[in-house]
């Protein structure tokens, strides 16, 4: 068989559709639209079984913790009556340290039942964990594929301590640099040992995660008596937000704001072999947020179940050093010491809480664990050796790549909002390039694609001169 980039890249679809067992192509619809629902559907997962197996295998039913000593910090500089109650879902309590475990339970589960021998998933994060722990439970071979290093050989500490976990829980680890051989090796592995491929954004990586929104509405209730007013939730790829947010839906009907957070990362080119190793953060940044949140299915698979602009109301940014402020104020004020990825959204939350009133509740989505590489002592310290200027001053002026500012005083860790129009505008000019014509359909699948309404569409064909189909 050809192995070239080429070659490979041309089977990419036959080597999904075998190693997910879904056939994306039924639920193609028109010009451009897809049945995500119908999708997610015929996978046959209720939130009550998603729940059943998580909790048998060491995921879930996680702490949901209040702050007491954060909230009364951001209420000393609120005006007079505001300062939300801020609490955190405590998903470092899950087996592999993280809420990836949910998402990695239930595409382990269906990788056993559907008679795989192993999962592989191409992931430099927590989610390389929390699969390779679920597969020693279902006694299944799992090889994790990290994109690790820049081309001196030089890994970021962070990765290399996933690596470690993975290893720890019996994976096999395959580190590659940056730039496109990992998406490469990834399929060529997924070919020649027809595993399953246990991707964050299948519907399995994405109904897994149902049951943490499902579970903060109604830890909320039983503590406070009332339902979270607010969900800050940090975003990458969408999937978190997505799933979360659908759990959320399944047990209330009530109006929760849902905020997306991100650390802001402008400038920085992902796939750069030099600004790989600038950065401090290795997810829940705009590197990733931005250009999934505009384009979701660059993933793994065919079609991505996470679509991020369908649920999200808000979506906000921070500062690197704003961050890394809050996880040490977590460890001193409150006792906790948890990574970098779950204090993105508590940085946001912080000063979000102010914008609220006292009586009402902000909940932080997820924590994940921290050890010696994750550690934001760490990562600091990388980033000096990566020449990154690091000094107290305003977090506004921070420059990705270039320098770390922690703030000089509390009242200046403020979110930045980013346009949400904007980035809708974006999405709708991505799916229908290349297009003379699109059918009513489409019009309708990318208004709920977008979370906007016909006209908002209309309007965009009508500039860049689509016609509809009668």
């Amino acid at each position: 068989m050809n192995n070239s980039y080429e070659a490979v890249m041309a089977r990419k679809s036959e080597i999904m559709k075998k190693s997910v067992g879904i056939d994306y192509n039924k639920y193609e619809q028109n010009y451009l639209s897809f049945d995500y629902e119908k999708m997610l559907s015929d996978c046959n997962f209720s939130l009550k079984e998603i729940r059943k197996i998580q909790i048998e295998n060491g995921v879930g039913n996680t702490p949901l913790k209040e702050c007491k000593n954060i909230t009364k910090l951001a209420r000393k500089v609120s005006k007079k009556g505001y300062g939300a109650r801020i609490f955190i879902k405590d998903e470092a309590l899950n087996d592999s340290g993280s809420f990836k475990a949910r998402r990695a339970s239930i595409s382990c589960y269906q990788a056993k039942k559907m008679g795989y021998k192993g999962v592989i998933a191409a992931t430099s994060g927590n989610y390389g964990a929390a699969v390779a722990s679920q597969a020693a439970k279902y006694g299944l071979k799992c090889i994790i594929v990290q994109e690790c290093y820049d081309s001196k050989g030089i890994g970021q500490p962070e990765i290399i301590e996933k690596a470690r976990a993975c290893e720890a829980y019996g994976a096999e680890v395959v580190q590659l640099s940056v730039g496109p051989e990992l998406f490469y090796k990834f399929l060529l592995l997924l070919e020649e040992t027809g595993y399953f491929n246990a991707s964050l954004y299948t519907p399995y990586g994405i109904m897994g995660i149902e049951s943490l929104g499902a579970e903060l509405v109604e830890d909320c209730k039983n503590q406070t008596g009332h339902e979270p007013d607010m969900v800050v939730i940090t975003n990458a790829g969408g999937g978190n937000l997505t799933g979360t947010t659908r759990g959320i839906k399944k047990v209330t009907d009530k109006d929760i704001t849902i905020v997306g957070s991100s650390v802001n990362l402008k400038g920085l080119h992902m796939a750069s072999d030099t600004d790989f190793n600038k950065k401090s953060f290795t997810t829940g940044h705009t590197g990733f947020g931005i250009p999934f949140m505009m384009n979701p299915d660059r993933s793994d698979v065919p079609r991505s179940a996470a679509r991020p602009l369908r649920y999200i109301d808000r979506y906000v940014t921070v500062n690197q050093g704003e961050v890394f402020f809050m996880t040490e104020a977590l460890s001193i004020l409150e006792g906790i010491e948890r990574g970098p990825a779950g204090n993105t959204s508590l940085a946001a939350a912080f000063s979000l809480a102010q914008e609220l009133k006292e009586d009402q509740i902000i909940i932080v989505q997820e924590t994940e664990y921290t050890s010696a590489g994750k550690h934001h002592q760490a990562q600091l310290a990388f980033a000096r050796e990566n020449d990154i200027d690091i000094h107290f001053g305003n977090p506004q002026t921070e420059i990705p790549g270039k320098s770390i500012v922690f703030p000089k005083n509390i009242n200046q860790i403020k979110v930045q909002d980013l346009d949400l129009n904007k980035i809708k505008q974006k999405y709708i000019h991505n799916h229908i390039k290349g297009y003379k014509k699109i059918s009513h359909r489409d019009i309708e699948f990318l208004a709920i694609e977008t979370n906007t309404s016909a006209k908002f569409v209309k309007d965009i064909l009508l500039d860049n001169k689509i016609e509809v189909e009668e």
